[in-house]
């Protein structure tokens, strides 16, 4: 870890700022020691890669993860690429396509959650033409020794941290880009990596995740069930239901035989925009916001069929008709305390 990233990086949950301590530096790499936030979370940095995995005894899911990946970076590595060679693909060609989406350019901050051992950590370093800066997250420690290898051997560089996808370490507007391949169907907490995401990236930005779902209209097939059998998480649901509001400009695409989903969107703020104001022709009218804010208790059919012909006799919208009367029978109940006549 460089020792100028102590203050980017956030306790993860809190927020907090962070301070070195118990340093072991080396040149500009701190080796060993710890972060500590301000409520006194201790963040202990072990071979130069902080550990920021959150809540500290994880439970769950999380820990299935790590107890599963944590070792096994050599045969993550040996068996993966059989998926591609399953459906006759190009892995390095599909890396590229899923990488194009996140519309990198050199000098961007980029974040790659679920990073594993770097098969696509190298292609997005490779584009940033070593004027950017990518960060590499996992929460397996062998999955990140293995691509930090990896990129060293390809003269690529990023930065390394444990954490959970549901609990990143950073501040918020962080990053230009967040890519994320093959590791959602593995968090414990899939609306949280999703509001985290949007938290730790820029407005404008751009973000991209995948994993493996097939698609409704296979599920059924031979070719689903004999898949399904050595892996069942081809049956995993898609995570649309999870998707954050600021979402914009939402592409969904199934790749690699069309047993993997490929979500990209840029990142908004808050709830879409919409001119909900302007005055709807027609009888009804009124506009989209007085229809939701405005609605009044209902009335008796034959009273509403009487209103109709009354709003018709004077030629304009049921609502500026009763508009007008409600306005005016209040006004009237508040100043004298009587009903109109």
């Amino acid at each position: 870890m460089r020792a100028e990233l102590v203050s980017f990086y956030r306790a993860p949950g809190s927020g907090q700022a962070l301070t070195l301590r118990d340093a072991v530096v080396e040149g500009e790499e701190v080796v060993s020691g710890s972060l500590i936030a301000s409520d006194g979370a201790r963040f202990p940095i072990e071979g130069g890669m902080p550990n920021f995995i959150w809540p500290q005894s994880l439970g769950g899911r999380e820990k299935e993860t790590i107890s599963f990946y944590d070792g096994r970076a050599d045969v993550y590595d040996q068996y993966l690429p059989l998926t591609f060679r399953t459906f006759g693909e190009k892995e390095e060609e599909v890396r590229e396509a899923m990488a194009d989406r996140l519309a990198l350019k050199p000098g961007m901050t980029v974040l790659e959650i679920g990073a594993g051992t770097g098969r696509d950590s190298e292609g997005i370093a490779r584009r940033l033409a070593g004027t950017g800066r990518l960060f590499c997250q996992d929460i397996a420690r062998s999955m990140l020794e293995r691509n930090r290898a990896r990129l060293a051997a390809a003269g690529q560089q990023a930065e390394f941290s444990l954490a959970s996808a549901s609990y990143l370490p950073f501040p918020d507007r962080s990053f230009d880009a967040v890519f994320q391949f093959g590791g959602v169907g593995e968090f414990g907490d899939i609306a949280g990596f999703f509001r985290e995401v949007v938290r730790v990236t820029r407005v404008g930005g751009r973000v991209v995740v995948g994993d493996e779902s097939m698609p409704p209209w296979l599920r059924k097939t031979t070719f689903a069930k004999t898949l399904t059998l050595t892996n069942a998480q081809f049956n995993a649901p898609l995570p649309l239901e999870h998707m954050p509001i600021e979402a914009r400009q939402v592409n969904l695409r199934w790749i690699i035989g069309g047993t993997f989903y490929l979500l990209d969107f840029t990142v908004g703020e808050g709830e879409p925009p919409a001119d909900f104001d302007f005055p709807i022709p027609g009888p009804r009218g009124g506009t989209y916001r007085t229809r939701y804010l405005g609605q009044l208790e209902g009335v008796k059919p034959e009273t509403k069929a009487l209103a109709m012909q009354a709003r018709e006799k004077l030629g304009i919208s049921l609502h500026d008709w009763l508009d007008a009367i409600v306005r005016r029978e209040a006004e009237q109940v508040l100043k004298d305390g009587k009903q109109g006549a």
